[in-house]
């Protein structure tokens, strides 16, 4: 299932992680990590095509509790909205959503 484009309006921000906001629900583990570049940790494999797609490299890598490695959108304001992470991403795990 891919990520709720809606996730600002139907979760709560349950923390911080790295400088940006993580969104949860109850039917959620992991959250969506960010908020104008958001990845959803439940849905994303980590297979890095994100992060190799970014052409202005705002993604990391970080590790999950059970040791599994996930993007990480540390650096989303540099984000220019190019939308080559969505599109790519198999899992549909990311949202770009313009900031306000």
């Amino acid at each position: 299932m891919p990520i709720d484009p809606d996730f600002q309006t139907n979760r709560k921000v349950s923390g911080e992680h790295n400088g940006h906001k993580v969104w949860s629900s109850e039917d959620s583990k992991l959250g969506i990590h960010g908020t104008n570049v958001a990845v959803d940790w439940d849905v994303c494999v980590g297979d890095g095509i994100c992060v190799d797609v970014c052409p202005v490299s705002l993604y990391d890598w970080a590790e999950t509790p059970s040791g599994e490695k996930r993007s990480d959108p540390v650096r989303q304001a540099d984000c220019i909205q190019c939308l080559a992470c969505e599109t790519q991403c198999p899992t549909q795990a990311i949202k770009i959503t313009p900031p306000p």
